[in-house]
């Protein structure tokens, strides 16, 4: 029996890899910048090089509460005396002398003079008198000055999101305030007459208009200035009005439908007479159609009206794009692979990504399922997974126990 054929193949799709290297040529970073408090900086694209203006750790300190001496006093395993403390903003001021030590805690400095420290639970203390347990080398548990960063040298890189780790950095290194790439700005707007609002009643042949919501929040995930359009009604001329003002206001403008080859609405002749458009046909599913061009100095995305399919295509299209305009370090999707729990059905012809369910096993395997229909009008597939099962152009079915390529849900997807 001959292997059926995914009916929407053609041999002029493009495959998706191909699409992502196409549009990324066509887009250029922002060079507009600001300086902005640290605080505020989450989130943000880090505009320049960061250097250290400061030694990390500033000074030799503990790693753990203990007590600092010097390592040659414990060659006969002599009683060592206990001349003071030294604490977290309070060092030992005192003169360090052969034969002594000091109570030390965790991140306090170690005195000038002294090269090791032993935890406490290894040391016996009557008094003044200390018996230290030696340790197995000089220098044990000590963080030395510069062993991390040294002074002048460069700890964060133009291009670098900001999360909670380089917010730490940052005030690690006394940052006080940093300069940031300007967000992208995105406009976006829903069209059809057949869309209602939520919390409306729905009238013969009404759907809620669920794609802008999806959209709001995968760009919210993004990092971006969003800016809502609303739902524009089918009239040529407020369809043109609408992209007229995305298009003065915006970087990027997004809308969903419209772009599908049976599409019998103005959404085409406006973006042929108002902008640099090209509509194209990817070999991906969800997500065949396609359209991408330029809006006067914005850039245009226009995205399938299916919602799985819309957000597909702004995951594996869009969201690239946002990135290289934000400035942000290049980086590949983590892929893993994972044992397949349920048979797949698929038809060679297009790239699938199939929602999934990733887990692990008691064995520490990856383990994969499907979420269950696969419509890409099934947006609760895309709530349930979280992973896609990627599926080759030339990929038929596949049995339960094979092993398939899964790509984990980043934030913009959770």
């Amino acid at each position: 029996m001959p292997m059926k054929v995914d009916p929407c193949s053609q041999s002029s799709l493009m495959h998706p890899d191909q699409a992502i290297i196409k549009l990324l040529e066509q887009v250029r970073p922002l060079h507009d910048s600001e300086v902005v408090q640290l605080p505020e900086a989450l989130g943000r694209v880090l505009a320049e090089d960061l250097a250290s203006s400061i030694d990390l750790p500033p000074f030799d300190n503990s790693s753990m509460d203990g007590y600092a001496f010097r390592f040659q006093d414990l060659a006969n395993n002599a009683q060592l005396t206990l001349i003071g403390e030294s604490f977290a903003g309070h060092p030992f001021s005192g003169e360090v002398q052969p034969n002594t030590c000091v109570r030390i805690m965790t991140g306090a400095p170690v005195p000038r003079g002294y090269d090791t420290v032993q935890m406490q639970e290894k040391v016996i203390a009557n008094g003044d008198a200390i018996q230290i347990e030696p340790p197995k080398s000089i220098g044990a548990n000590v963080r030395l000055r510069a062993e991390e960063v040294k002074r002048g040298s460069k700890v964060l890189q133009a291009g670098t999101l900001v999360g909670a780790a380089e917010m730490g950095v940052l005030a690690t290194i006394g940052a006080s305030q940093v300069r940031v790439t300007r967000p992208v700005k995105v406009a976006f707007f829903s069209t059809g007459d057949e869309l209602r609002p939520v919390g409306t009643e729905l009238g013969l042949g009404q759907i809620y208009d669920s794609n802008r919501y999806s959209i709001q929040g995968l760009l919210s995930r993004a990092n971006v200035e969003w800016i809502d359009l609303g739902v524009i009604e089918d009239d040529k001329e407020s369809i043109r009005a609408a992209f007229l003002t995305a298009a003065s206001q915006a970087d990027m403008v997004i809308t969903s439908g419209g772009v599908s080859v049976g599409d019998a609405d103005f959404t085409k002749q406006v973006l042929d007479e108002e902008g640099e458009i090209t509509f194209w046909k990817l070999a991906m599913k969800p997500g065949k159609p396609f359209a991408f061009g330029h809006l006067g100095k914005a850039v245009f995305c226009g995205l399938p009206g299916n919602p799985v399919s819309s957000m597909v295509t702004f995951y594996k299209l869009v969201w690239p794009l946002i990135n290289k305009m934000q400035g942000l370090i290049p980086s590949q999707p983590l892929q893993v692979q994972a044992k397949l729990m349920s048979d797949i059905r698929k038809s060679p012809g297009r790239v699938e990504y199939q929602r999934g369910i990733l887990t692990q096993n008691a064995q520490g395997q990856a383990e994969v399922t499907i979420t269950g229909g696969q419509g890409s009008g099934m947006l609760t597939s895309m709530s349930l997974a979280n992973c896609f099962v990627i599926l080759q152009q030339q990929q038929g079915d596949l049995p339960a126990g094979s092993i398939v390529t899964v790509e984990p849900f980043p934030a913009v997807l959770n």
